[in-house]
């Protein structure tokens, strides 16, 4: 697949993959990495953590209890989106591609950006979008 950077792809993206996998995700509801999920939620998206601390603690949000590993979620995900450091995108590769079946998309948020990732995603047949935030993208395009 490729590298995603046209605003045509990304409204595409945003009406075609309605659920999504955050890795990253934090319960603090003043962090991006809770109130853009829980936007997206709220759009009528369906939002799964991932955050082995959540997991452990068997928390859930937006009707979905938080999981350890993207390798855990037992129903398709269209969209991986990631709310790591950018030095930290490299850490979540293979659990990306040991998801069965692959997802469609990983979104990389505003500020996030990883080439190398991004290639070897793209090469796997995942499309990627980096530095980007969904949900000012969703407001301003949808």
């Amino acid at each position: 697949m490729t590298l995603l950077t046209g605003i045509p792809d990304v409204i595409r993206v945003l009406k075609e993959n309605k659920v999504i996998a955050v890795v990253g995700f934090h319960r603090d509801t003043m962090k991006p990495a809770h109130y853009v999920p829980e936007y997206m939620s709220r759009q009528g998206y369906t939002i799964i953590p991932v955050n082995p601390s959540l997991a452990a603690r068997g928390e859930s949000f937006f009707g979905h209890k938080a999981v350890s590993t993207l390798a855990e979620i037992s129903t398709p995900v269209d969209v991986v989106e990631v709310f790591r450091r950018s030095d930290k995108v490299y850490d979540h590769l293979q659990d990306i591609l040991n998801m069965q079946p692959l997802p469609r998309v990983v979104w990389l948020q505003l500020g996030i950006r990883d080439d190398n990732v991004a290639r070897e995603l793209t090469a796997r047949g995942i499309d990627v979008i980096q530095d980007r935030c969904m949900l000012a993208d969703h407001r301003a395009l949808l």
